[in-house]
Parts: structure tokens; sequence; C-alpha cells
């Protein structure tokens, strides 16, 4: 059961996380590069579905909330390479609990 103890201070914090990682797509930019650093187009093969606008915003979006790090190579082109950061990385059990909580919400509403 969730307290109610501290509550306008637990409203801001939760707002903020929820803020930090809102959307569609940004635990599954997370997820995909808890594997290792990648590259712009190896995650949006990854992240089946995301746009490559969609994809460069919400990239901009986890790097200025410190999730994740934003590598240039001097190389030509220039290579970028994505990595998720150790406050990032602090995310592993919210997503490690959505994982569990989808299966049985998948379950629960469809069956299987």
């Amino acid at each position: 059961m969730l307290s109610k103890s501290g509550c306008p201070t637990t409203m801001l914090s939760i707002r903020d996380a929820l803020e930090a990682v809102e959307g569609r797509w940004k635990l599954l930019i997370l997820f995909s590069l808890s594997q290792g650093p990648k590259r712009f187009k190896q995650i949006a093969r990854e992240v089946q579905g995301i746009t490559d606008k969609t994809l460069s915003k919400e990239l901009k979006s986890l790097e200025a909330n410190k999730l994740i790090d934003r590598k240039v190579y001097d190389t030509f082109p220039p290579t970028v390479e994505y990595s998720v950061t150790s406050h990032g990385l602090s995310l592993e059990k919210v997503l490690d609990e959505l994982h569990y909580w989808g299966l049985a919400h998948r379950k629960e509403v469809i069956g299987k």
C-alpha cells in the first residue's frame, strides 16, 4: 500500500521521476542502452516503431536529465555513441518491476 505520509514531497518526487522518463519511448531506450553503448541507428533498430525525429528528441531529453551520456568521436563523419550513466542505471529496479508488472498485467487483461 502506498504511504500517504509526506504527501506533498512524495507527489513532487513522483512528478519529477515521471517527467524524467515520461512518454512511450524513454524507458525502452534506456533498456536498449542497458546492454551497452550504442549508436543512433542501433537504438532505432532495437526500439521498434520509433521515428528518427522522436528518437533524437528523446535522447536529448534523457541526456538533459543525466540518464544517458552522448560521446562524439573525432572521425569523419563524426561517430556518436550513447550510453547509460550511473544515474540512469539506478532505474534498473524500476525497469525490472515494470517488466514483472507488465507480465502480470498482460495475463490479467489478455489472459496470456
